[in-house]
């Protein structure tokens, strides 16, 4: 077996989780020979209650700690499946919960300088993932999972059994990508009733009291913050600004979807539908009877909802089995509720969603989904965002 000093490349595989979100929690990391696949050492431990992120950094420092005791000045590569974690350790995202500072800052002092960060699917992670599980269930006094092997460059390992791994995310769907899905808050357009597309048209920002709408809608959810794993937004300016609100509330930088942006209504933009009926009454006809049909210079329903489902998928893909929170528009919100709920795209027709309001979508593994929350906001009392 090759000594400390002698490897010349090695990789970590870290992983972490939490039942619960805070709840009872642990930690994997893995050092691997890159060269050879050969496990050089691993380690996992119970770390009470944390939460997924809190979890996941501990996996990350438990990693260098392996390196600087295994294979010291060794090329280093950190593969996890934390988007948060890897942008953040890698610069481009800010560190801004206190104790994820902490846990960043003891990374960083470990971790020598030319140390790159990959994001993995979560499939890929299988090996970090299960120690982490059998750490959490020899606690609880449950059987342990199937052991998995790490995963071979380029390899996809299998997926661990839901019914054990760690949750992640929104209340208690363990196995399920979940989706905060918020709409903008109001411009001027909005309260005019006036159409606005996507970055084709007049691209309106938010008013004054949209910025309130959205801010209301943050401190709401502000309490699930750690539940949160990232922000995404549509690219067209009212989005970006309201998602810029719920970032900086929530701790979270914004990562721009462009699949996520409302519907391009063409020759529509920024008329009322009384002067668009005025203007186009056969037109309006035909759009109002089938979802194929599209303004002129615009979208149909039919080739958003391809765009938004491609979204959709990149976003099942690069997000396995957590939380996102997804700033949108009316058209697309409402095309994910149809695609979730199995209803026809005409659906659609039949839904209304109120400047900032929260839908809560849930994704599972087998290819089911359900509708936990639909037009939520903070002023409808009935409603917790839990």
């Amino acid at each position: 077996m090759a000594g400390p000093g002698s490897r010349r490349s090695v990789r970590i595989e870290a992983d972490g989780g939490s039942r619960g979100n805070p709840g009872p929690a642990a930690y994997g990391a893995v050092l691997i020979d890159a060269d050879t696949g050969e496990v050089v050492a691993e380690r996992a431990e119970r770390i009470g209650t944390a939460t997924n992120n809190v979890a996941e950094y501990s996996g990350l420092v438990a990693g260098l700690e392996l390196w600087a005791e295994h294979a010291p000045g060794a090329d280093l590569e950190v593969r996890m499946d934390s988007q948060l974690v890897v942008e953040q350790m890698s610069g481009r995202w800010r560190v801004k919960h206190p104790e994820l500072r902490l846990l960043a800052e003891r990374a960083r002092s470990l971790a020598p300088a030319s140390t790159t960060y990959t994001w993995i699917p979560r499939e890929r992670n299988a090996y970090a993932d299960r120690i982490l599980n059998e750490a959490l269930d020899a606690a609880a006094g449950t059987r342990p999972r199937t052991p998995a092997a790490p995963a071979a460059q380029g390899a996809p390992t299998a997926q661990a059994a839901p019914d054990a791994q760690a949750s992640r995310g929104w209340g208690d769907a363990a196995a399920a990508t979940t989706l905060l899905l918020v709409r903008h808050g109001v411009t001027e357009h909005t309260v005019a009733k006036r159409f606005s597309g996507g970055l084709r048209g007049s691209d309106p920002g938010l008013t004054d009291e949209g910025r309130d709408q959205v801010r209301s809608t943050a401190d709401w959810l502000a309490p699930l913050a750690e539940g949160i794993d990232v922000v995404l937004s549509s690219p067209v300016r009212r989005t970006r600004e309201s998602a810029e609100i719920l970032g900086a509330r929530l701790g979270r930088e914004v990562v721009v979807e462009p699949g996520l942006a409302e519907m391009e209504f063409g020759s529509w933009e920024g008329l009322t539908f009384a002067e668009i009926r005025e203007r186009h009454p056969d037109e309006v006809d035909l759009w109002l009877g089938s979802v194929d049909h599209a303004p002129g210079g615009g979208e149909s329903f039919r080739v958003v909802e391809q765009r938004v489902l491609a979204s959709l998928e990149r976003l099942l893909e690069r997000h396995r089995d957590r939380t996102v929170l997804a700033v949108s528009h009316v058209t697309p919100i409402k095309v994910l509720v149809a695609h979730a709920l199995g209803a026809p795209l005409e659906s659609v027709f039949r839904m209304e969603l109120a400047p900032a309001s929260v839908t809560v979508l849930s994704f599972y593994a087998d290819g089911q989904a359900s509708m936990r929350m639909f037009n939520a906001r903070p002023t409808d009392a009935a409603f917790t965002p839990r």
